[in-house]
């Protein structure tokens, strides 16, 4: 039963049934509805019309280069842990159309309006903590600074959060290291904890904003009973115990700028294929390059701004050269920008433990081994590795 309005208790229960009128109601308000679905044998975000499209009953195995699939032995809804793509795929996605040019015959030139190349009103349901954490993340740099992205603004100014808290986390996580946590604490509308696997569906759901409130209010639903919530709090804290990847902190900041020529750069860079995964799957990195295209007869023309990866040699070209020669260098970079050099910029790390880099670096490279084996080590004397 639904709750009258400015009522919605701090803790309801839901099941398939609901789930299914959650999705009408989304789509029903115009929004394309993103959530987890099977593709490609991975659990990718993908356009959801029913509870049947979710990954019912299959989970994944992931170690440092390993993905792959598993059924479970229940009918799990979200039984998995994250997936190579993420949020970023959607509120700042792989190419963009910054604008569209024609020339008349009478030499008069046109320009399409940006917006009309952005995508409509989303909703994303499914999302976990790390993924959350990383919005966040992404909103500082894309939204909240000095120079902001208006495409991501009006995306993310528009999205309906729906969180699902992890219970299932792969031994690629570390979230807990980066000050992150299995259970999502804020920056989602509604929030969901699967409590039962059975097919049937129960999830205790706990109200975010009062847009939440709202989406709740309209879909069927009942006070969750102190038992559930022991039992969603319960599976939220074997996901936290079952988390033992770590990456210490303390202090690395000032070790990594400190230590620009540890030999250890140049032991990863020789295993590194330069691949750029690591950036692709990362759900904060946000690096872009901006690229004109333009037909032979000059009559149309359009800026596009896609994805890129200081991985890339051309990436740190600049007038006199490149910078960064040496994949040790390039590597460098990556980690220290993300564990180091972020804090400056931006006042966070620019990781959140999600894993997503080991599991999907086809070399096997794992950043918190490379920084426990960096920090164990002795000191380089020479800076050796290219600035």
């Amino acid at each position: 039963m639904s709750q009258p309005a400015g009522t919605a208790p701090p803790a309801a229960l839901i099941d398939a049934q609901g789930l299914q009128q959650l999705i009408d109601a989304l789509r029903g308000a115009g929004r394309q509805v993103l959530g987890p679905t099977l593709r490609d044998g991975a659990v990718v975000l993908g356009e959801l019309r029913q509870v049947r499209d979710l990954p019912a009953g299959w989970g994944d195995f992931q170690q440092p280069a390993s993905y792959r699939l598993r059924r479970r032995g229940d009918e799990a809804l979200f039984g998995y842990a994250v997936g190579p793509d993420s949020a970023k795929s959607w509120m700042h996605p792989p190419r963009q159309t910054l604008w569209r040019m024609r020339r008349d015959a009478d030499g008069s030139l046109h320009f399409d309006d940006p917006a009309t190349h952005r995508q409509g009103a989303l909703a994303l349901l499914g999302l976990r903590a790390c993924d959350l954490h990383a919005l966040r993340i992404q909103d500082r740099v894309l939204r909240d600074g000095a120079y902001a992205d208006p495409g991501y603004a009006t995306r993310r100014a528009s999205c309906v959060v729906v969180a699902v808290h992890c219970t299932d986390p792969s031994a690629n996580c570390f979230c807990t290291s980066m000050g992150g946590d299995p259970r999502a604490t804020s920056g989602f509308d509604l929030a969901l904890t699967e409590i039962a696997t059975d097919g049937a569906g129960a999830f205790v759901a706990e109200v975010g904003s009062q847009n939440g409130a709202q989406l709740l209010q309209g879909i069927a639903h009942r006070q969750a009973t102190a038992a559930q919530c022991e039992t969603a709090a319960r599976r939220v804290q074997q996901a936290r115990d079952a988390i033992d990847r770590r990456l210490d902190t303390d202090g690395l900041r000032q070790w990594l700028q400190d230590n620009p020529g540890h030999p250890h750069w140049q032991a990863i860079a020789s295993r590194c294929l330069g691949c750029g995964n690591c950036t692709m799957a990362c759900p904060t990195c946000f690096c872009t390059r901006v690229d004109d295209h333009g037909d032979l007869a000059l009559r149309e023309a359009s800026r596009e701004m896609r994805w890129d990866s200081c991985f890339a040699p051309d990436f740190s070209h600049l007038h006199a050269g490149n910078v960064r020669h040496e994949l040790a260098a390039r590597y460098r970079h990556w980690l220290s920008h993300k564990l180091a050099h972020w804090i400056d910029a931006f006042g966070t790390a620019g990781c959140v433990g999600c894993g997503r880099c080991i599991t999907w670096c086809p070399a096997a490279i794992d950043m918190t081994a490379e920084v426990a084996a960096m920090r164990g080590g002795a000191l380089a004397a020479a800076d050796h590795v290219e600035r």
